[in-house]
């Protein structure tokens, strides 16, 4: 039965990835650029995951590290932009020299790993600092909203070096590439597809092994995992780094697709929204951040196109029919109601004549 289990979700996959590849067949482009934009969410939905869903840390502050991997990649793009000059926005605001932390990202290469480094360095210290001193529950939510306006605050307030409200846009070129063409999207588009496959695995590895373990149990009685030799602080702050690198990573495809980037993306509304996601489609369940992160976001965008007025209303009715009927989200629904039917006499019966 186990075996049949593991075959269909086999199938599932590889069918949900069949139709994805083949997106631009069916859709047009504006559509395949929302899709696009999706899967990133996708990518950040699977480090949330790892961290709520089998951590059971609830962190409400995932845009700040979507948000500085953005504006990693966002920075060496309008460098580019800029051919040489100061970027437009600084002119605007009377600053005649280019700062000296905006120099390493001409490379598109450190763009890159700094996406990646600098959420987790900001990760590893507010985990450290509140780990150690088993700051956990509501109280680490609080303190993860807090980064969020600290940051954002920051990220508006300097206008100079920021873009302040506005933000990072107009960007030209990556790596020669001019972005705004048709097969540069489309290769943006396949190359998300790779990096969330990749992600993907990543984090079904770090689930199915001794570490998932490790992780499951922190979650379940963390004072038994500390009682039986393990140090917890040392799983939760690499776990919460990990976490915040895909969610670095999923800032850096989603700038490349979308072509803006804003502290209003970053802020409390968008990070709350992240945990929903996760919520929606079943936490604990890697399927189920990749399923809420895609549904989550395509139902919000048909209910603003097709009630432009009243949207957030039915988009607030499906939160919480979600919540309080499907309190497991659409995946732990579903493994549910297999295992009930599966514990009845009677599916036993015809399991065992299959055999």
């Amino acid at each position: 039965m186990i075996r049949n289990q593991r075959k269909l979700k086999i199938v599932l996959s590889v069918l949900f990835l069949l139709i994805i590849l083949a997106a631009p067949i069916y859709l047009s482009e504006f559509r395949l650029s929302l899709l696009g934009k999706f899967l990133t969410y996708a990518i950040l939905a699977i480090g949330l995951d790892l961290i709520w869903g089998y951590t059971g840390i609830l962190s409400l502050g995932h845009g700040v590290y979507f948000g500085l991997g953005a504006y990693c990649m966002a920075m060496h793009l309008k460098l580019v932009a800029s051919h040489g000059d100061l970027p437009d926005f600084m002119s605007w605001s009377g600053v005649d020299k280019l700062p000296w932390f905006w120099v390493p990202f001409y490379s598109p290469w450190a763009a890159i790993f700094f996406a990646l480094l600098i959420p987790m360095i900001v990760a590893g210290l507010l985990g450290y600092l509140t780990f150690r001193n088993r700051i956990k529950g509501a109280f680490f939510s609080i303190l993860s909203q807090a980064l969020v306006i600290i940051t954002v605050t920051l990220f508006i307030g300097q206008q100079g070096k920021t873009g302040g409200t506005n933000g990072l846009t107009n960007f030209d070129r990556f790596l020669g590439l001019r972005i705004s063409a048709h097969s540069t999207k489309l290769l943006f588009f396949y190359v998300t597809i790779v990096v969330l496959v990749l992600a993907f695995f990543l984090a079904v590895w770090f689930t199915s092994s001794r570490l998932g373990k490790i992780l499951i149990a922190i979650r379940d009685g963390e004072n038994r995992v500390r009682f039986i030799g393990y140090n917890p602080l040392t799983y939760k702050v690499f776990i919460y780094m990990a976490s915040a690198g895909l969610a670095g990573l999923a800032g850096v495809l989603f700038v490349l697709q979308e072509g803006i980037i804003s502290p209003a993306q970053m802020g409390i509304v968008p990070s709350i929204e992240m945990v929903l996601w996760v919520a929606i489609g079943g936490r604990g369940t890697i399927y189920g951040a990749v399923l809420g992160a895609i549904l989550t976001n395509s139902a919000k965008t048909s209910f603003s196109e097709a009630f432009p007025n009243i949207w957030p209303i039915f988009l607030g009715a499906l939160f919480i029919i979600v919540v309080l009927f499907l309190p497991k989200g659409i995946i732990g629904t579903l493994i549910d109601t297999k295992l009930k039917w599966s514990k009845r006499p009677w599916t036993k019966a015809i399991f065992l004549r299959k055999l």
